[in-house]
């Protein structure tokens, strides 16, 4: 399959990520829609940050893109391969499979209000 943005999958990388994919419902209609088109159109989105609606038309239809998104993210299927993923990543390098130490940034969070009712202004009549 050609590349045709940066957050589109490789042949490698789909490969690795290809056997997590659920495979399609039994009983129902068959699945028509390429599968590795489907991730790269969740992958462009979530990359670009772009609204669901204007997904380039070289990916399927953003309402079925986004159906598989929905579920796969309900059924905890994208929870599921994250984890996965991660734990290849962090044995790949040397770490263990699962993280050790968690860092707050004290910078980013508000921990306390400046003086509370003292500071409120008076209201004007």
């Amino acid at each position: 399959m050609e590349i045709l943005y940066p957050s589109d999958l490789s042949d490698n990388e789909y490969k690795i990520i290809e056997s997590y994919i659920p495979k399609a419902k039994r009983g129902g209609r068959p699945r028509t829609v390429n599968v590795r088109s489907i991730l790269n159109g969740i992958f462009y989105l979530l990359k670009t940050g772009c609204q669901w609606r204007m997904l380039p038309k070289e990916y399927p239809p953003w309402g079925t893109v986004h159906y598989y998104f929905r579920q796969w993210r309900l059924s905890g299927d994208w929870h599921k391969i994250h984890k996965v993923l991660r734990k290849q990543v962090r044995v790949s390098v040397g770490k263990n499979e699962h993280s050790s130490v968690g860092i707050i940034d004290s910078q980013s969070i508000k921990t306390t209000q400046k003086g509370g009712f003292v500071d409120m202004m008076e209201i004007r009549k």
